[in-house]
């Protein structure tokens, strides 16, 4: 029972590893936060972002990716 979850914690951990050297390797991506959808408001002194199409984006990669290593 081990075997199975000490490999799968293996195979994450190397996911990361990867994502975070592609992350820090490419820097500030050109296209993020830049998506239609992504909600940015200034008000004064304020100002609130939140990435919502980047996410979605993200998401629907991040998932078929998972879907591709699964079979």
């Amino acid at each position: 029972m081990s075997a199975p979850l000490g490999k799968w914690l293996v195979m994450t951990g190397l996911v990361l590893v990867v994502a975070g050297l592609a992350l820090w390797g490419l820097g500030n991506l050109g296209w993020s936060g830049l998506l239609p959808g992504d909600i940015y408001i200034r008000r004064g002194g304020v100002s609130f972002y939140f990435p919502l199409a980047t996410c979605i984006l993200l998401s629907i990669v991040i998932s078929l990716l998972l879907m591709w290593f699964r079979r």
